[in-house]
Parts: structure tokens; C-alpha cells; sequence
């Protein structure tokens, strides 16, 4: 059932202050940041009630956390760009949301929810395969995953179904996602690929931390703010 239900807005921002290949996520204040727009995503409140109920609240700051004055850090080109990484809010990262308002998402083990593919450029879903929120944030029992996927197109993308929950489609600005998607990130070479390989295999924690700045945007897009 793709009946819109809901509507969430993000107004976004490009900083204009550059992010650094290594460490960290940096931000920037609304007033550093240049208005790129904003983008309107219809929800699926009827297919996924629950996944609808935590992105509304998000957006809105009733889950005790929200998006806004967050950044997107992940832009994978010809696939998908990624928002709701959680961890430090100077960072401009997202706060995890608060437990007490917002119990588990059922909808993460319901067959139901895997139903709707990814099927055109705009379709939304809640990051399940791809997330790479820091293992010790997603073993905390109260852990509410919040993060999403914003598929580019121009065709479907089969291998982010099944394994994502579709939620909703970009009703507005989907011009905007894609100059998201077009924007210079940092990229690792084979050869930084094949040192990070070696060194997970030996267990070292570097590793995980250079590849959390793979795929970054040079510049910061920053979700300057969001709502219902």
C-alpha cells in the first residue's frame, strides 16, 4: 500500500567550510551554510506504521532526538545518499533517540515491510543492510536505528531490496538529492582498501575509524531543519 499517509520536510544546507579526509564528521552553523532547498517525502503510514511513526518523530523532535543540525555522510554516486548516522551531535551526527518515547520498530521483522522495492529514483527507506552506525551504539538493548537511504536511480536497485524497509518517496526536491548525488566525496583507493582489509583482519580499531570517512562529502550537507 503506497497511499501517502504523512509528509516530512528537510530544509538543507551546503557548508561552505570543507571536511577533512580523516576523522570525524564536521559541521557547520546554519549561518555558514548556503540554502540548497527543501525536500518533502511522502510516508507509507499504512504499509509501515511503525518506521512511519519514528521518521515523523524524528523529523519533529518528539523522539527526544532529531535530523536537524545533522549532516548527510554518506553519498555512494549512481546508488544512494545517506542520512541519520548516529553519534555525536557536534560532530553532526544524530543523537539516539530516546527509548522512552519510542519502542522497538516492529516493523524491522515483519515480511510485510519488505514488500515495496526500490524501484525509481526518490524511493526512501530505513537503512537495515547498509547502516554503519558504530557497533557499540547498535548493541545498546534501548538502540533505535533512525538512518536512511535516498536511492538515486535512474533505475531500480534490486540489491537494496529485501534487506531495506521502503517508507516512503521524494515528493519534493528530488532535483536536490540528485546535486547531493553529484557532489565530489572522498573516495579510497584499492590499494587504501586492501591496507584497511589486512588491518580489520588484525583487529585493528583504525581501520573502522579511516573507513567512516569514506564516501563523505567534501562539503557538509547539513539538514539546517525538519518537521511534519
Amino acid at each position: 500500500d503506497t497511499s501517502i499517509t504523512d509528509r516530512v520536510f528537510f530544509n538543507l544546507g551546503l557548508c561552505q567550510s570543507s571536511n577533512t579526509p580523516a576523522g570525524g564528521r564536521p559541521t557547520c552553523s546554519d549561518s555558514d551554510s548556503q540554502p540548497l532547498g527543501r525536500v518533502v517525502i511522502g510516508l507509507y503510514g499504512n504499509q509501515v506504521p511503525h518506521t512511519t511513526r519514528l521518521i515523523k518523530a524524528m523529523a519533529t523532535g518528539a523522539a527526544g532526538s532529531s535530523y536537524q543540525g545533522t549532516v548527510f555522510h554518506k553519498v555512494i554516486q549512481g546508488r544512494y545518499i545517506q542520512a541519520g548516522h548516529q553519534g555525536s551531535k557536534e560532530k553532526g551526527e544524530v543523537s539516539p533517540p530516546s527509548p522512552d518515547y519510542l519502542e522497538s520498530n516492529p516493523d524491522t521483522v515483519s515480511p510485510r515491510s519488505f514488500l515495496l522495492r526500490h524501484s525509481r529514483p526518490g524511493t526512501v527507506s530505513l537503512c537495515l543492510a547498509e547502516n554503519d552506525d558504530d557497533e557499540s551504539i547498535r548493541l545498546n538493548p534501548d538502540y533505535r536505528n533512525v538512518q536512511s537511504i535516498f536511492h538515486l536511480g535512474p533505475g531500480p536497485a534490486p540489491d537494496l531490496d529485501n534487506r531495506n524497509i521502503v517508507f516512503g518517496t521524494v515528493l519534493q526536491g528530488i532535483d536536490i538529492v540528485a546535486s547531493i548525488a553529484a557532489m565530489p566525496t572522498f573516495k579510497p583507493s584499492d590499494r587504501v582498501r586492501e591496507f584497511n582489509n589486512i588491518a580489520q583482519i588484525l583487529g585493528d580499531v583504525r581501520a573502522s575509524n579511516a573507513r567512516s570517512s569514506w564516501y563523505r562529502p567534501v562539503k557538509p550537507v547539513l539538514i539546517t531543519s525538519c518537521g511534519e
